[in-house]
């Protein structure tokens, strides 16, 4: 090799080194000298966000929420707007909105979840507004299509999901809200909608000899961790209206059964299905899948009774599953559509949903500040960043199945339309203001990097 060749080497190498250092357009605004050489670039805003930065995209998402997801009766064949309700046509349905998933969908119970919070945290009655407007045009309309049912039977569209639902899919997260909104007194009263929703997850619903939760489909006994969001926190909130123990102990089962099929103790990780006859199956580690499980537990940790038997299997679950998962975050702050695949694209959906519940866990005195605190900063960070001036959300997957092959994960589309997303972002930001503003907890810049510290009672770390 001649001296010009190695020389060559040398340059090109160096290049590289200088691009992949370079690659970044953002400079952390804490770091206070903008020509410190050991200060680098980033490829998302990495800083120490504020409350009025979040406080304003959170509100630039209900906006476009608000315009997304209108509150109109139609006729499906001409698209005109429905306004004499005493005729029933067997065309009437829901205007879907700009996502196409109307106000009655498990995507539209995270929103309402997602706002609920948000108006807890925020103080700002509009978040609020946005889920009593949308029960109350429910209320005002269900005894319409009761009588389209009676009429001509049972239709396609959202009230449906009500009048007949047919899986947790149709009634899971719906109903979670809707107990959440009715504990916090607001909107109607829609004991009418929760009955056959309880009823439906609670005795209706195909599960496994154990009691788990299952589908038929795509092998005559899977379990999706999708539906650990879909039941368990259904089930959770239904002992907590009605002070009944079957239902805490039913979440807990749920939790548990999911968890000892779908959860793989060596990489932390879960897999996005199991299916009774190929309990061997190669495991994807769809993130969604996975953003859906630490949501639920969180939610049922809230509300489970600490002394309940269950209590602690399903903490230690949900801590080796967020030590799994803050594992695999990307050197961006994003996770990945597969979450141990790092040439998978970055997922946003997955990402609102492990900062939540990463944050909610810090929070609520689960996991250490200390270890954590940075790793959902940073995933605020990169899902920030696609989040845009009209409170669009990039970079979500579009609904996914549970697959059998790789490349089907791989080349999911993705679309901000894909309204799976919102509810969790909306969730994830409510939850960093309150980490934000935990009087618990110092934050320091220090070192190019940040700390997160529990104070101790004479205010010294």
């Amino acid at each position: 090799m001649t001296s010009k060749t190695i020389t060559t080497l040398l340059l090109v190498g160096s290049l590289s080194v200088n691009a992949a250092w370079a690659e970044g357009s953002y400079r952390n605004r804490d770091a206070k000298n903008p020509h410190d050489l050991g200060e680098g670039t980033y490829p998302i805003p990495y800083q120490l966000p504020t409350v009025a930065e979040i406080s304003q995209q959170l509100k630039q998402v209900r906006d476009y929420l608000e315009a997304a997801s209108p509150r109109r009766v139609m006729d499906r064949e001409t698209g005109e707007t429905i306004s004499d309700f005493t005729v029933p046509l067997a065309s009437a349905t829901l205007d879907g909105g700009k996502a196409g998933n109307g106000i009655i969908s498990y995507e539209m119970g995270v929103v309402y979840s997602g706002m609920l919070y948000a108006g807890a945290v925020t103080g700002d009655p509009r978040f609020n507004r946005f889920v009593e407007d949308r029960l109350q045009f429910i209320h005002q309309h269900l005894p319409y299509f009761r009588a389209v049912g009676e009429k001509h039977g049972v239709q396609r569209g959202d009230f449906f999901k009500i009048i007949a639902p047919t899986k947790l899919d149709d009634c899971g997260a719906m109903t979670t809200a809707l107990i959440r909104a009715r504990l916090a007194g607001l909107g109607p009263d829609l004991t009418d909608v929760i009955t056959p929703w309880a009823e439906w997850i609670g005795q209706r619903q195909f599960r496994l000899a154990d009691g788990t939760l299952a589908r038929k489909h795509p092998q005559p006994e899977s379990v999706w961790a999708d539906d650990f969001y879909m039941a368990v926190p259904a089930l959770a909130e239904l002992g907590r209206m009605t002070g009944e123990r079957k239902w805490f102990d039913d979440a807990v089962r749920n939790a548990l059964g999911m968890s000892e099929r779908l959860f793989n103790p060596q990489n932390r990780l879960y897999t996005h299905g199991w299916s009774s006859n190929h309990p061997d199956a190669p495991q994807f580690y769809w993130g969604r899948g996975m953003g859906w499980t630490v949501m639920a537990m969180c939610d049922l940790l809230d509300v489970l009774p600490s002394d309940h038997p269950g209590y602690q299997p399903v903490l230690a679950q949900l801590r080796a599953a967020l030590r799994g998962a803050a594992q695999y975050q990307s050197g961006a702050g994003f996770w990945h559509q597969l979450m141990d695949r790092p040439d998978s694209f970055y997922e946003t959906s997955a990402t609102a949903m492990f900062t939540y519940a990463i944050a909610h866990a810090i929070n609520q005195g689960w996991i250490s500040p200390t270890i954590y605190g940075p790793i959902a900063q940073a995933g605020w960070c990169a899902l920030s960043s696609k989040i845009d001036w009209a409170g669009r959300i990039e970079g979500g997957v579009v609904a996914t199945n549970y697959a059998s092959d790789a490349t089907y994960y791989y080349h999911r589309p993705m679309h901000f339309a894909a309204l799976q997303g919102y509810g969790p972002a909306l969730l994830a930001g409510a939850e960093m203001i309150k980490l934000l503003q935990n009087p618990a907890i110092e934050i320091r810049y220090e070192g190019r990097t940040y700390y997160y510290s529990p104070k101790v009672a004479d205010g010294k770390n």
